[in-house]
């Protein structure tokens, strides 16, 4: 006899550019957790650092921060834009 959520899963598959959008989240999320280890940044400095858009690093940063892996850190000297950092663990 089947467990139920071995029939869900036959019948629900996920779409192949979920996947794909998953794959380049969780690539990006360990390249931003990569340069934070070394020191805290700005969403700019972090875009320049691993040569992406600042869009995505904005959203990336925002999720890590909703699920507590990233902090705000200080404002940089100009007063507009705000360091992140690794959550201490």
């Amino acid at each position: 006899m089947k467990k139920t959520i071995d029939i869900i899963k036959q019948k629900r598959t996920v779409p192949p550019g979920v996947k794909e959008g998953v794959k380049m989240f969780n690539k990006l999320k360990k390249e931003i957790f990569k340069v934070l280890k070394e020191k805290e940044m700005t969403i700019l400095e972090i875009a320049n650092e691993i040569n992406a858009d600042v869009d995505s690093i904005t959203f990336n940063l925002m999720t890590c921060l909703k699920f507590g892996t990233i902090e705000v850190g200080k404002l940089d000297d100009n007063d507009e834009y705000y360091y992140y950092k690794l959550k201490n663990r």
